[in-house]
């Protein structure tokens, strides 16, 4: 039976597109032992879309960082900070409709008729 553990991941937006993993790094460190920083990039361009996930090393400094950080100005602009929520905390937030599997209809090839 697996245990339940305490969320130590941090939800960070509002990030300045120039920002680097050494900024968030520097940042992140004045609360706290910083474990690891994952910076979301776009998978069509590869580009940062502004967000990230730091990882601290145990639950009183997360709390901090999150108390701390939030509404803090990096490069230029006011990041907002605040706990990441697990998959199955996702789900439950999630609509019905964006759960069910959607159907579409086929198109018509051009130039070809309908056979009803």
């Amino acid at each position: 039976m697996k245990t339940k553990t305490k969320n130590k991941d941090i939800f960070i937006s509002d990030i300045s597109f120039e920002a680097t993993e050494e900024d968030l790094h520097k940042l992140f460190s004045v609360c706290g032992t910083v474990r690891s920083i994952n910076m979301v990039n776009d998978p069509r361009n590869g580009q940062f879309k502004g967000v990230a996930f730091v990882c601290m090393s145990n639950d009183a400094e997360t709390k901090d960082a999150i108390n701390m950080l939030d509404g803090t100005r990096l490069i230029d602009r006011y990041i907002s900070v605040s706990a990441a929520k697990s998959k199955d905390e996702l789900k439950k937030e999630a609509p019905v409709e964006i759960l069910e599997k959607r159907t579409r209809r086929k198109r018509v090839p051009k130039g070809r008729k309908k056979v009803r």
